[in-house]
């Protein structure tokens, strides 16, 4: 081997072949050493392979069920009308049509004892074109939405069932109309493309939905208009032709390609969000990776120095232990890739009753090939620098027992690599994020965490060494531990800190949206909302409304539904839009007009329109909104209505208190914009001191007396929103708690890497009398002292970030939450003080002997 070593090939430049052979050799001792290192790399490269392979799971689920998802290749939506004649025509060209119509309304039983809000959707006979209606029991559905005896069957969710306490077979009343409950939904095909609902699902027939009389002037109803066709290449161009036919048409239309857009949408967000979790593990873990290359280059020292003794290069030196952490790089990397892999149809199983969509248990490569990369990138970048370092210490150096650690700055082009591997991390994590401002934003806290992160530990060895001198011999020891040449201080605060304070973050986050639910939005909330009330009904349902809740305040206000389609006489599908502004533009707005300003609101820059207005029509936009939108007094607006196009100029911008539940709109228009359109009402009442009982026996009274008119009540909106945050809440965490147990694993093997410099203070001053007692007590209050600095940290960065994304983002009042402040700190003392005496037991009781012989 020497005298290959001493080749003049060898000495001119690495030769791979040999230093593959050499690599190999070594590595014949094992793994030992490393498995921190195969643990934090298989960690990141699991969590962003399965993310990618579940999110390209579904997402392709969703396309390739399009057709079934959609219940046609095309569908065109239409709000509060339906098809004239030349629009139905022009459909019925194309190919078969199903129509079917969906709102909410109000199912009660038939002597007025109770009554339950519904998702309310009636469909024809043709429906649904592709895909079928399952049911229990099973039946045809046509047989099972038939009239018989003047009741008209429909099937209803199991939700239901249970809210009305009735039973199939049983009667219903909707509307006018009487219902026979014929079966319960097991499954709906379009339910998803429908998209949400706040009720459960009540399926009826065209003919029970006329009978109902809820269709009237103003209602809120969404009529969608499914298309099969015979050559489905031909969607492209039937949807073009619809919108040069009909320009004023207002309809949105959809194909089977995006089926559910806001479904795939959410997933696409959520993945990108949870693949940023996953890369902050993997770099996290490449501390780990660092410390651990450190280690095990440290314990390499008299192999490295014989390989330079027999005059092997510094770059021959360096390519055998990279050609080692590459190839057990790869083996975590492979771990990583099948556990990814696995998460599809895992996953595809536990939520198989959450999902719309049945996902398949294939293999996805380019989610692997991502994470794959991102994986050797990381391994790359942190490991560099140990090998830098250890290539610039010479041979007598490393014979004098000297820590690799602390060898002078590795050469420019190990810091190069270290930085261009950090750079194609970023750069990749960028490229491949669908909201890229979202990757640049997070990538760039990391990066200023990381810096605050190493400032906070120098902070902490600042104060440590320029503490008083203390009595207590443990403590003394504990505080020279902490700022000491080689400490673990870097690595705990660094390690840890990352991982908690997201934790944190999350949890103010949650918790201050879990307080406006159930805390004091419901005090401020409205308690009803009363949908579709007729001219006609206004004083009627406004004087039994006041007896039956006296104290309360009525707010009504006139209601229409419209779709923004240009502004300025530009198209929005072409405009670029911030991504929190898109919600403005997608679908139709709910839009009023008033004489004076709405409650809930102030003008902050221009001027309302004055009584009797009667120029051209004019437009209130809220401020908050209309900046997002790029928009300013003075620019135009058009607005599908009710079929017309109608545009308006933007006289001035208020604030809108969302927060509130209060009846708000984006858009305020002058009285004359509407003049003789037909609309309903919406109205609320507010009334914090009424109890269930009163709420109960107001809603019976409205809902017996007024059928047609559709009463929600907020605090059940809030029970099922909350319920929905609840889950939102514990999948994030599930996601950022692989970012703390990856801290754990840096933090592990920050512990292990520093252990041998203990084991030879240990032995040193157990020599000098001191006894194991003291010891335990000098790294517990080591330990103490690095954890609760990380948890000060972890809760000022956490609290920082929770208050600028619920003050600034959400608009919410943003607190500091006391129980959120103690469990950080209890965990980060149990996580430094149990891990840390874990790994130094082994220390503690080492002979004196074997180790005072190699001092």
């Amino acid at each position: 081997m020497s005298g290959r070593l001493l080749s003049r090939d060898a000495m001119r430049l690495p030769n791979l072949r040999l230093a593959f052979r050499l690599a190999l050799r070594e590595m014949r001792g094992g793994l030992r050493g490393f498995y921190i290192f195969l643990a934090c790399i298989a960690l990141g490269t699991a969590a962003i392979a399965g993310v990618n392979s579940l999110s390209q799971s579904i997402t392709g689920s969703i396309a390739a069920q399009g057709q079934e998802l959609l219940a046609g290749d095309l569908r065109f939506e239409l709000n509060n009308r339906q098809a004239s004649e030349a629009e139905r025509a022009f459909l019925a060209e194309q190919g078969q049509v199903s129509v079917s119509a969906g709102l909410r309304s109000m199912a009660r039983l038939p002597d007025g004892s109770n009554q339950a809000l519904v998702e309310l959707k009636a469909v024809d006979a043709a429906y649904p074109l592709y895909g079928a209606v399952e049911s229990e029991p099973t039946a045809p559905l046509g047989a099972q939405l038939s009239e018989r005896d003047g009741a008209y069957g429909a099937l209803v969710a199991p939700l239901l069932i249970d809210r009305l306490g009735v039973s199939v077979g049983d009667e219903i009343l909707i509307g006018n109309a009487r219902l026979r409950i014929s079966g319960t939904i097991a499954r709906e095909p379009d339910a998803v493309s429908d998209g949400f609902g706040f009720a459960p699902r009540l399926l009826v027939s065209e003919a029970a939905l006329g009978a109902s009389g809820l269709v009237q002037t103003g209602s809120l109803v969404e009529y969608a208009y499914k298309l099969k066709v015979a050559d489905p290449s031909a969607v492209p161009a039937i949807r073009a032709e619809a919108e040069r036919a009909f320009p004023e048409a207002g309809w949105s239309i959809r194909s089977s390609r995006n089926a559910a857009p806001s479904l795939t949408a959410n997933i696409t967000r959520f993945s990108q969000f949870l693949t940023l979790v996953g890369l902050t593990a993997l770099i996290v873990g490449g501390v780990g990776v660092a410390n651990a290359v450190r280690a095990y280059l440290d314990g390499k020292r008299a192999v490295i120095a014989t390989f330079k003794c027999l005059g092997a290069p510094g770059g021959l030196v360096s390519t055998i232990y990279l050609i080692q952490i590459l190839l057990i790089a790869s083996i975590g990397i492979l771990i990583g890739l099948v556990i990814g892999a696995l998460v599809p149809p895992v996953a595809g199983y536990f939520l198989a009753d959450v999902l719309p969509v049945s996902t398949s248990a294939a293999v996805y490569p380019s989610a692997l090939a991502l994470a794959a990369l991102f994986g050797v990138l990381t391994a790359l970048a942190f490991a560099l620098l140990p090998l830098g370092r250890a290539r610039s210490v010479p041979a007598t150096a490393l014979f004098r027992d000297q820590d690799i650690g602390r060898a002078r700055r590795p050469a420019w082009a190990y810091l190069g690599g270290a930085f261009a591997s950090l750079g194609a991390i970023a750069l990749l994590a960028v490229v491949t994020a669908e909201e890229r401002r979202i990757s640049l934003t997070f990538l760039g806290a990391i990066l200023f965490a990381f810096l605050v992160l190493r400032g906070v530990s120098w902070l902490v060895q600042w104060l440590a060494k320029r503490a008083p001198r203390v009595s207590s011999p443990a403590l003394r020891l504990a505080i020279g531990n902490i700022h000491r040449p080689g400490a673990l201080t870097p690595s705990v605060v660094l390690s840890l800190g990352l991982g908690l304070a997201l934790l944190v973050t999350l949890a103010l986050i949650d918790g201050n949206l879990r307080n406006q639910l159930t805390g004091t939005l419901p005090e401020r909330a409205p308690n009803f909302f009363f949908v579709d009330i007729q001219g006609s009904e206004i004083e009627g349902f406004r004087g039994l409304l006041a007896r039956e809740m006296p104290k309360g305040k009525i707010i009504e206000v006139p209601m229409l539904r419209g779709r923004i389609l240009a502004f300025n006489g530009e198209d929005v599908a072409k405009r670029e839009v911030a991504p929190e502004a898109r919600w403005v533009l997608r679908g139709d707005r709910g839009i009023t007009y008033a004489q004076n300003i709405p409650e809930n609101s102030s003008l902050v820059d221009g001027a309302w329109w004055p009584k009797d207005y009667a120029g051209e029509p004019l437009v209130s936009f809220s401020e908050k909104e209309g900046k997002e939108l790029g928009l300013k007094i003075g620019d135009t607006v058009t607005v599908n209505v009710l079929g017309r196009n109608i545009t308006a100029r933007i006289a001035n911008f208020r604030t809108v208190e969302w927060e509130s539940l209060s009846i708000n709109f984006v858009m305020v228009f002058s009285p004359n914009t509407f003049a003789g359109a037909p609309h309903a009402w919406l109205a609320t009442i507010i009334d914090p001191a009424a109890s269930e009982a009163e709420e109960a026996a107001a809603l019976k009274a409205i809902t017996n007396t007024y059928p047609t008119i559709t009463s929600v009540r907020v605090k059940d909106a809030l029970d099922i929103v909350n319920g929905l945050l609840g889950q939102l809440a514990t999948a994030i965490r599930a996601a950022a708690a692989v970012a703390l147990v990856a801290s754990v694993l840096v933090l592990a093997g920050a512990l292990a890497a520093g252990n041998r410099a203990r084991l030879h203070d240990a032995v040193v001053l157990k020599t000098l009398g001191a006894t194991r007692a003291t010891l335990i007590r000098a790294f517990c209050y080591e330990y103490a002292m690095l954890g609760l600095s990380t948890a000060l940290f972890a809760l000022f960065a956490g609290g920082v970030a929770a208050w600028f994304v619920v003050s600034r983002i959400m608009t919410l009042p943003s607190s500091f939450l006391p129980d959120v402040a103690v469990g950080t700190i209890i965990a980060a003392l149990i996580l430094t003080v149990g891990i840390g005496l874990v790994g130094t037991w082994r220390v503690l009781g080492q002979k004196a002997a074997p180790v005072l012989r190699e001092l």
